[in-house]
């Protein structure tokens, strides 16, 4: 076994070297996108922050969610919580798995690319909704009685900006229609089950999220409306926005992206390992169709992005 390391250590170490040259390549070339939903996503806290003062706790609308599904209490109201954080860290480990593994169907900057915009269009639907008719909060700590509740007026534009973070993002109210966690949860896993391979890991995933859709109402968290209103509201904003972005590349355009090397042979060598293969035998293409990862890896003719970058 310590041989077996040893002697692959350093293929491993090349092959993370490989990936990340060509991956802070598509970053220079893609960096606004990033930098813009990554912005949005403070935009989106600094929205539900607001919301937050505008709340007025009252009655607990009557919601058959609520009739069907026993409380958890808040005790219990981790559980719901504990389903998202395990999608929530399984789809950011997967998305940076070609510096690791072997069998790499993905680039990580295009695929975070591709989830922000998906993500930015929902949340700019959500933030619409909720500002519009602002509902009594179900959720334990947005009750009439509790001090969470309100908000008392700011003392300054910092402490709004601020956000209070991170207790005013886990203790927000008001910020209802629709579910974020839905958002996150849904584009995390349609992303996978297009660009994905385990086909186990795709259908566990979904039964994750259907868990998830019934442990939010249970735990009190929203409404059913808000997680209903997710389901259909999210899946068609990517499903549209998905059409409007280009395809991503294929992986077997990594030469075409690695740097111009006069040693040939060290750039057949990084071809290789970014295309997940170390025998000249099984150096071939990995192809997708529409965007569908093959699962059996069968070759298929498919149009790559220019230059295989990403581009608008």
């Amino acid at each position: 076994m310590s041989f077996y390391i040893g002697h692959e250590a350093p293929k491993l170490w090349r092959r993370i070297c490989a990936e990340t040259t060509i991956e802070i390549n598509l970053l220079a070339e893609n960096w606004k996108y990033i930098l813009g939903g990554l912005i949005f996503q403070y935009i989106h806290g600094l929205g539900a922050r607001g919301v937050h003062y505008l709340h007025r706790p009252g009655p607990t609308l009557q919601d058959a969610g609520y009739f069907l599904l026993p409380e958890l209490g808040s005790d219990n109201a981790y559980i719901s919580e504990t389903v998202f954080t395990t999608i929530f860290l399984s789809f950011i480990l997967w998305t940076f798995h070609p510096f690791i593994f072997k069998t790499k169907k993905i680039y990580t900057v295009l695929i975070w690319c591709r989830v922000l915009a998906f993500l930015v269009a929902c949340q700019f639907l959500r933030m619409i909704t909720f500002y519009s008719t602002q509902l009594p909060g179900p959720n334990y700590h947005c009750r009439e009685g509790s001090k969470l509740a309100t908000l008392p007026r700011p003392d300054s534009v910092l402490e709004v900006l601020l956000l209070n973070f991170p207790r005013g993002l886990l203790y927000g109210c008001g910020d209802l229609i629709f579910s974020s966690h839905m958002i996150f949860s849904l584009v995390f896993v349609r992303t996978y089950q297009k660009y994905g391979t385990r086909r186990f890991i795709k259908q566990c995933a979904w039964i994750a999220v259907i868990a998830q859709s019934f442990l939010i109402v249970a735990s009190r968290k929203h409404y059913t409306v808000d997680v209903v209103v997710a389901w259909y509201t999210v899946n068609l904003v990517v499903f549209f926005v998905d059409k409007k972005l280009p395809e991503l590349p294929d992986r077997s355009s990594a030469a075409s992206l690695l740097p111009v090397s006069k040693d040939s042979k060290t750039k057949e060598e990084n071809h290789k390992l970014l295309n997940g293969n170390t025998d000249p035998e099984d150096w071939r293409p990995r192809t997708q169709i529409n965007g569908m990862i093959m699962e059996d890896g069968s070759a298929v003719h498919v149009e790559a992005a220019v230059n295989g970058v990403y581009r608008q």
